[in-house]
């Protein structure tokens, strides 16, 4: 039948009208949560929002490194639900206010592992495991209850589907932590539990574990009243008549008699600051009893920061890894407030969040200022000075000063340097409004100038750390270095000129360390000979410690991030560092001496699985063959991260193992975050739009015959043809295009030649 062409123009339009109108694609259908659960990821599959205080989760395990997050995908038994949890960090704490339903006889502790029945704890099964992010469920075998988990940014809702029971029950159990050691005791410091009513328990506790000192407070409440309510202390009932107790080993039990497939909801709000704090969150963030309206709020919001990043990709597993990848960069930092903008500070006192602002936590720096932040600035651009005006309070308000591991009020001290200085000089070189670098600068400049804060004051006084002085005194070194670099930037925004052109002179200090003989950086003495006896592929020189941070010499080496010129210089010649990485990556992975548990993700001596060689692959630009980073990011890609649970190559430490991925699947990376530069890599996908806020895009696309096509052959910027390697944020902070033209040998020629290389401290 022959169509009027009227008529097929109407029909053109319907269909057009109709894509238009069509949906796209829910980007958290490709998140598989599990990715990191298993193997070292230490990531956890639980219920949260992005960014949100509680990650309410189950815990299969409290103690040993692998089980930092709680829970561990080897395991077959499940002890229950706590509502905070750390993402993918290499040290344990949280697991606050731990909730386990269970038919039967009452059981006070969770029991071993491997004997689920000796305890409150319950067996399960991963086909019986469900998750989505925003939403957990989990069938208990041993009990016959079907868990189900959502949550707001301060508070969760449990769903428990129970069997016909006379005999049913919830524990409450505040003494539950994350154990720092082999049978240690939890250390709860002190702790407080209230029933209020027949419906509501309230409480609070103070832990001494990782970050030692810290409080945190919960109001829980029952979608039914309970027959009766137990509180315990210690292991012992206190009488039926209690209704209040203080201690440091506190749980409660209440009781209900259900029927076959009857429903009990249990919401949870929680607060740094109090009791009433917490109540007030709760109240505020889930009113009623609408788990399914809690799960597709929080199902919305995952779906809408995902949407932020959109990829084209015939690969799905590429999908599935990069979405979820996306979705980890998300889960901290953290907050740490109240609806009404109470929070307590790192100083414990409590104070209020200027209006429009809010208080963070969970900010593991050492890893996250390499490519979460650089991440942000693109990505989260109306976040940034939120997230960087809290680090300057936090400088303001600690008692130990500038922030270098913060978790909920406390000071960790975990890891070397100080790189908050890194995070706020990035945001202030990238003229972030609203961050406030004046204030800033006199905070930290105390760390610089004046502290003697692990190993600084001889690092000011000899140019380095002499290593029989200071553990890990190479990489400290370092990466006061870098931190100097960052604070001279900071110097120069905020116009103290003379400071500026003192940390600039610092920033040089590595060089101290570097030994021409060997070609490495060394550990040096304070009578400044070199340590001995030297081999690039241990720790340490010394017994008594290691010299680096979780690296050797060959990884510690590159770790001068805003000087890779420096290092063509250092080496003699471009041909001598692009020899030298070649020997890095073409080294036999066998490691002398001891192996720390973070080295890991071994190609030669470069370790993916650990933050210090995460720029390594990329300073083949500044040495004129950037095929090479193009050939080697690729390889990364497609080799460090999987789509299963041990699918990270190590630690995905608060979001940078996968901001790694997310940022270098986009064809550039930021090896000198502070610098406000990025350098190209080689771009994973066809095509990728970046929703930057305000209307701005970034666009990053690639043309080539065969998805294998990795290596540059023309970038156009712009719309322009471009010959350089490198870009300027500015240039791209208001929107813009990267036009990649791909093919599968490479073009020596390309991006080799001086004029092209990438800026640094050092000029060609």
């Amino acid at each position: 039948m022959k169509i009027p062409k009227a008529a097929c123009a109407l029909l053109l339009a319907a269909c057009t009208v109709a894509a238009a109108a069509s949906p796209v694609v829910d980007p958290t259908r490709y998140v598989n949560v599990f990715i990191g659960t298993g193997g070292h990821g230490h990531t956890y599959p639980g219920a949260s929002v992005p960014f949100g205080m509680v990650q309410l989760s189950p815990d299969t395990y409290n103690e040993g490194w692998d089980w930092c997050s709680g829970y561990h995908y080897s395991d077959a038994s499940i002890m229950g639900f706590s509502h905070t949890h750390l993402s993918g960090t290499g040290v344990g704490d949280m697991l606050d206010v731990l909730l386990m339903p269970g038919t039967g006889p009452d059981k006070l502790n969770p029991g071993p592992r491997d004997n689920a029945s000796a305890g409150y704890r319950s067996s399960f099964s991963h086909k019986d495991e469900t998750a989505t992010p925003g939403y957990y469920s989990v069938l208990l075998r041993d009990y016959g209850i079907k868990a189900e988990l959502t949550a707001t940014e301060r508070a969760g809702i449990h769903k428990y589907t129970f069997p016909a029971s006379d005999t049913s029950h919830f524990i409450v159990d505040l003494d539950h932590t994350y154990l720092t050691a082999p049978g240690a005791p939890p250390k709860v410091l002190s702790s407080e539990l209230k029933v209020v009513g027949n419906d509501t328990i309230v409480g609070g506790r103070r832990v001494g574990d990782w970050a030692v000192g810290r409080y945190i407070y919960f109001a829980m409440k029952f979608s039914r009243p309970f027959r009766d309510a137990q509180l315990v202390s210690a292991g012992k009932s206190l009488a039926a008549s209690g209704h209040e107790a203080q201690g440091t080993s506190l749980k409660c039990l209440v009781h209900y008699r259900t029927t076959a497939g009857e429903v009990i909801y249990v919401k949870t709000g929680l607060s740094g600051v109090s009791i009433e704090g917490a109540l007030k969150n709760l109240d505020t963030e889930i009113k009623d009893w609408n788990f399914e309206g809690v799960r597709t709020a929080a199902h919305a919001a995952w779906s809408r920061e995902l949407a932020k990043l959109t990829i084209e990709t015939a690969n799905q597993t590429h999908q599935r890894i990069f979405y979820t990848s996306l979705y980890h960069t998300m889960l901290a930092p953290t907050l740490y407030d109240d609806v009404d903008g109470k929070y307590r500070g790192m100083d414990l006192a409590i104070h209020q969040a200027p209006p429009g602002q809010h208080n963070y936590s969970t900010f593991s720096l050492w890893d996250t200022y390499r490519a979460l932040h650089p991440l942000y600035t693109l990505m989260h651009p109306q976040r940034v000075p939120a997230l960087v005006n809290c680090l300057i309070r936090m400088a303001a308000e600690s008692p130990d000063g500038a922030p270098v591991w913060p978790l909920q009020g406390r000071e960790t001290g975990c890891m070397t340097g100080y790189h908050s200085a890194s995070v706020i000089a990035e945001a202030c070189v990238k003229e972030f409004p609203g961050v406030n670098c004046a204030a800033a600068y006199p905070l930290l400049r105390k760390r610089a100038m004046e502290d003697d804060y692990r190993g600084l004051a001889d690092y000011r006084r000899l140019g380095f750390i002499p290593s029989d002085r200071e553990a890990e005194s190479a990489t400290k070194t370092l990466e006061y270095s870098y931190d100097d670099w960052a604070m001279a930037q900071l110097a120069r925004l905020t116009g103290h000129n003379a400071d500026y052109r003192l940390l600039l002179a610092r920033a040089s200090s590595y060089r101290n360390l570097w030994d021409p003989s060997t070609g490495f950086i060394r550990p040096r003495l304070a009578s400044r000979e070199w340590a001995s006896p030297f081999d690039p592929k241990l720790t340490g020189v010394s017994k008594n410690w290691r010299d680096f941070t979780e690296a050797n010499s060959w990884q510690a080496s590159w770790q001068a991030q805003h000087d890779p010129q420096g290092y063509v210089k250092l080496l003699g010649s471009r041909e001598a560092m692009v020899a030298k990485l070649d020997a890095l990556f073409h080294q036999s992975s066998e490691i002398n001496g001891e192996v720390p548990v973070d080295m890991t993700g071994l190609v030669g001596m470069y370790a993916h699985g650990n933050e210090p060689s995460h720029h390594v692959a990329y300073l083949y630009d500044y040495a004129g063959a950037p095929y090479k980073t193009q050939q080697r990011v690729r390889d990364l890609l497609e080799t460090m991260y999987k789509d299963d649970p041990d699918g990270l190559a190590g630690n995905e430490d608060c979001g940078q193992m996968s901001a790694w991925y997310v940022i270098s699947a986009l064809g550039f990376y930021a090896v000198d975050p502070v610098s406000g530069n990025y350098v190209f890599g080689t771009p994973l996908f066809d095509r990728a739009v970046i929703d930057m806020g305000g209307g701005h895009r970034l666009v990053v696309e690639a043309k080539r015959k065969s998805a294998k096509d990795q290596y540059i052959q023309a970038i156009a910027f712009n719309g322009k043809p471009y010959d350089k390697i490198w870009f300027r944020h500015a240039d791209v902070a208001k929107g813009g295009s990267i036009v990649f033209t791909m093919a599968g040998e490479p073009d020596m020629r390309f991006g080799a030649g001086v004029a092209a290389a990438p800026p640094s401290m050092t000029r060609p």
